[in-house]
């Protein structure tokens, strides 16, 4: 354990070990990393803990820099935790480097589907034990990060002291299936928005469709650029500054006929999966509960033939770029990928996934819980997230307009200060 400062904070870090499979405490372990963050003049202060769940699935916590984003808001009365969720950050790593010492698919995917939101909440609670003394905390979850703390709230609400959600209020028995019949149309509307803003891209956009359908576009070190892995640049069109992000980069996509190193790069920070692989592995397991995905979004997708990008290949329609969907083909095109593909196949045909939230205690809750729902969220559906509100007990919750589904991270704090005051009842 150590500690260093930074503006305004002390922060410490935390290395705890836990079971990699809670149903066999004593079998094989990993660990699981976690930041402490607390504000400079309250360091020796006794505060509450507020467990920060980041979204994903598959990515590690925050790197801060001083008081920045909502923390400045938290700081100012808690403790701060940045939990790098198990395989992700500093955390016993899941990628194809660690993975490779199983040696059959079947292993590998054994050994993922020990990294979903249940097990991140046992793991929750061990690491309360040890930084709390056993005393309950609050949660804050951010999208993935909040199905996580509804799972808390339906296995260990003892735990919680409070529980904020922001973006990420699941579907309670909804499936894959249905999340993705209630994107796709949202993420063609977000489409038709963009181009309304901005309708030079409408042929910018086709001609770089045209350009990678006619050839062969590889990147420096491995992998392909496709048709399909363009349009799926459309996932950064649901956060606050996604569409301004998208067109600037559709602003000068060639040079001398071909795609432009520029280009090139940029678009492939965005569309390799090296920093969160268990988001690609994972990503539909968090919706699974007793039944197999069996690549839900590319089966629901062929339900809404405006993502075909033939119309715009070989006509004038505007080509529809895609959002948080994952394909099978990305574990073709991704070098990062690959090795995980018959893993992956493995995890999408499984269906024994235990069920992540439990609707009778939820129903009984009694712990404070407020939520932000964000009323376009292009990546967690209003619908579901309304009806899981009106499920759990006692649940407090705010529809809104002024944010995307980044809210927390872009509103300065005033996101997290509002859902203080819900829980507290102050608003």
């Amino acid at each position: 354990m150590s500690s260093y400062r930074q503006r305004g904070t002390v922060l410490t870090d935390h290395t705890f070990t836990v079971p990699l499979d809670h149903g066999q405490p004593d079998g094989a372990g990993i660990e699981v990393f976690a930041r402490e963050v607390v504000a400079a003049d309250q360091a020796g202060s006794s505060l509450p803990w507020l467990l920060f769940l980041q979204g994903g699935p598959g990515f590690g916590a925050p790197r801060p820099s001083g008081r920045d984003s909502w923390l400045d808001r938290a700081l100012g009365e808690y403790r701060v935790l940045l939990l790098d969720q198990r395989g992700t950050g500093r955390s016993t790593p899941a990628s194809r480097q660690t993975l490779a010492r199983f040696g059959t698919p079947q292993a590998q995917a054994g050994y993922l589907a020990n990294f979903r939101a249940d097990s991140i909440v046992r793991d929750a609670e061990l690491v309360r034990q040890v930084v709390t003394g056993g005393q309950p905390w609050s949660v804050l979850g951010q999208s993935f990060g909040g199905f996580c703390a509804v799972s808390y709230l339906s296995i260990a609400p003892e735990g919680l002291r409070e529980a904020f959600i922001t973006g990420g209020l699941p579907g309670l028995d909804v499936t894959a299936d249905s999340v993705y019949r209630a994107t796709y149309p949202q993420v063609a509307a977000r489409n038709l928005a963009h181009y309304e803003r901005y309708p030079q891209d409408v042929e910018r956009a086709r001609r770089v469709a045209r350009h990678l359908r006619a050839n062969d576009v590889t990147w420096p070190g491995g992998g392909r650029l496709t048709v399909e892995a363009f349009q799926s640049l459309g996932q950064m069109l649901g956060s606050s500054t996604g569409s301004d992000t998208l067109h600037y980069l559709l602003e000068d996509p060639f040079a001398g006929g071909e795609l432009s190193d520029a280009f090139l790069h940029q678009a492939r920070s965005r569309l390799t999966f090296a920093e969160g692989p268990l988001y690609a592995a994972l990503h539909e397991a968090c919706y699974a509960q007793q039944v197999a995905t069996r690549w839900s979004a590319q089966r629901i997708r062929a339900e809404y033939p405006g993502f075909d990008p033939a119309a715009a290949l070989d006509g004038d329609a505007p080509l529809l770029f895609t959002g948080e969907m994952i394909y099978p083909w990305m574990f073709d095109t991704d070098p990062v990928l690959e090795p995980l593909r018959e893993a992956a196949q493995e995890l999408a045909e499984r269906d024994s996934w235990p069920r992540l939230y439990d609707a009778g205690r939820l129903a009984a809750n009694e712990v404070p819980v407020a939520a932000a729902i964000y009323f376009g969220d292009m990546y967690v559906p209003r619908d579901f997230s309304l009806e899981t509100a009106d499920a759990i007990r006692g649940l407090r919750y705010w529809v809104t307009n002024e944010y995307q589904h980044d809210g927390l991270r872009v509103s300065n704090g005033k996101v997290l200060d509002h859902l203080i005051a819900l829980a507290h009842g102050n608003a």
